[in-house]
């Protein structure tokens, strides 16, 4: 497989036996069928989990000569429980800044120092108990699931589902509260986001829609 993007960012080209794919994630692959005429197979397993959950698929050609053999190798791929190859390989990934950008921009792409920043968001989580339960917060707002997924309200224009700017762009000092939080953001704008974190554990984010790149 030679990896050509994620998450909308053209990445240097890098062939991979395989690839892990965490939570939210989204790769662009290519694979050249260039091997002897027959049926493989593909196959998808769960890693870092109690529990292993596998399906496969079958990559046929078109003139294949016979029947695939199988089962599949179960132990073809990195252990369950290796860390290492994980971090290994997601530092391997590497952005392609010669290639064309993912949207037209008028600054340039990659000018991340010449960038005017239009808006600068303060992201601060927090943990407290409400209502007897624990729950966890970014904003002093702990997000409840409306039953109309957003995407859907959006879409359809169905009203009372979620208010835009129900969070805040930084934290506002107050006690936790709940509510389906959505904040909102204009098409082509350039974002600063800063993630805080006062807690003594770590928060991981997950992060997409926009093109991100790290400075610290």
């Amino acid at each position: 497989m030679t990896l050509v993007e994620v998450e909308g960012t053209h990445t240097i080209q890098t062939n991979y036996t395989s690839l892990d794919i965490h939570v939210g994630q989204s790769y662009s692959v290519l694979v050249t069928a260039d091997q002897l005429p027959q049926d493989y197979f593909m196959d998808v397993t769960t890693r870092f989990s109690t529990i292993r959950l596998e399906a496969t698929a079958l990559f046929s050609y078109s003139n294949s000569k016979g029947e695939i053999a199988g089962p599949v190798d179960a132990n073809g791929g990195p252990s369950n429980n290796d860390i290492a190859f994980s971090l290994k390989q997601a530092l391997s990934i590497r952005t392609n800044l010669t290639a064309s950008g993912p949207r037209p921009n008028p600054q340039g792409s990659y000018h991340y120092g010449l960038i005017n920043i239009t808006r600068i968001i303060r992201l601060s989580n927090s943990a407290a108990l409400v209502d007897n339960k624990q729950r966890y917060a970014i904003n002093s707002v702990s997000f409840v699931a409306a039953d109309t997924p957003p995407k859907i309200a959006d879409h359809f224009k169905i009203p009372g589902v979620f208010l835009l700017g129900s969070i805040l762009d930084s934290p506002p000092g107050i006690a936790m509260y709940l509510d389906t939080s959505v904040m909102a953001a204009d098409f082509r704008d350039f974002v600063e986001i800063i993630f805080e974190n006062n807690e003594n554990t770590v928060q991981s984010y997950h992060i997409d829609g926009y093109s991100f790149f790290v400075v610290g």
